[in-house]
């Protein structure tokens, strides 16, 4: 008898394509849980909302552009559930019944919100869609019954809401939900070509779908070492964003960048050309497999309404329980 799997849910706004921020961060790790979890990863497009309500016009082309980089690099639709949020209803339904289930002074408290109302500079108003975020994003997780989320350690607080309903839940009505737990993702802030974290509203990425000569132009305006002045002074690498980037992107060559930096044999000009090189060539797989999907645009549709179907079953399965549990609808 096999042993049936946990099940995973996690997902991402629609931001177009994607950097590689994105992908050592989220993306890279999604693609190992595919192994051991039965995974739903959902394009967040109803969370968008809470921060942007007034472009929503490209939403649309930034989802595909996103799920053609998921696809790329190596999310299986075969194995995984690839949907968007706004095309199962039944998460609405699911948040309206949760927001009954909370009060408007635990939201409040929630350490997350208030960092973003401070850095979005909010503190005018905040709409009642964002305060309710966390219900959402547990009514997301938990229409799927799922046992675990990939999350950064910023998000705990909103999953800590999601195993507080699911227990309040199951506690008045019926064990309807398993309560679960927040699985932090194993990577560190991956640095943009300034040394901030790397963010299209910094304007510091290099993209997943760059050609080798867009990734070998923007690397080449990276920062450095600042006590690097000229060629002949050695280098700090414990300093340097490039040598992050040759830890992530091509390990087995990190002794040979720390000795060259250090002794100034290697000088940065060259040291950038080739770790652009090395992450193009890392990138050369996904960049092929998505000229591949852009070549055939009806294949992501397809994924994705495929995708949508399943997620809709697995939610109705989960909603007929709630409404049995609630005696209501």
């Amino acid at each position: 008898m096999t042993t049936q799997k946990r099940i995973i849910l996690s997902g991402n706004r629609p931001t177009g394509r994607l950097h590689l921020g994105n992908y050592t961060g989220a993306l890279e790790n999604w693609v190992s849980l595919q192994a051991d979890y039965r995974c739903y990863f959902m394009v967040a497009d109803w969370h968008v909302l809470t921060t942007d309500y007034e472009h929503t016009a490209e939403i649309p082309e930034q989802t595909r552009e996103m799920v053609v980089d998921w696809i790329s690099a190596g999310i299986d639709p075969e194995r995984s559930v690839v949907f968007v949020q706004s095309q199962v209803k039944e998460h609405a339904e699911l948040y309206l019944l949760f927001a009954m289930l909370i009060t408007t002074a635990r939201l409040e408290r929630n350490p997350t919100l208030k960092e973003q109302v401070r850095d979005l500079e909010m503190e005018e108003g905040v709409s009642y869609g964002h305060l309710g975020y966390p219900v959402l994003q547990a009514a997301d997780i938990l229409i799927y019954r799922a046992h675990a989320v990939p999350v950064g350690e910023d998000q705990l607080p909103h999953i800590e809401i999601t195993r507080e309903l699911a227990r309040k839940f199951n506690r008045i009505y019926d064990e309807v939900f398993p309560v679960p737990d927040g699985m932090l993702t194993p990577f560190a802030r991956f640095p943009g070509l300034d040394g901030k974290r790397m963010s299209k509203s910094l304007g510091n990425t290099v993209e997943m779908a760059d050609t080798p000569e867009e990734i070998q132009r923007k690397i080449q305006t990276a920062v450095t070492d600042p006590q690097r002045q000229r060629r002949t002074d050695p280098g700090r690498p414990e300093v340097c964003l490039i040598y992050t980037y040759w830890q992530k992107f091509s390990p087995e060559t990190t002794a040979e960048i720390y000795e060259g930096c250090t002794t100034a044999a290697l000088g940065c000009v060259d040291c950038k050309r080739r770790v652009a090189a090395a992450i193009a060539e890392h990138l050369a797989p996904m960049r092929e497999k998505r000229c591949s999907l852009e070549a055939s645009p009806g294949v992501v549709e397809d994924i994705v309404r495929e995708g949508n179907a399943r997620a809709r079953e697995r939610a109705q399965e989960t909603m007929a329980r709630v409404r049995e549990a609630m005696h209501v609808g």
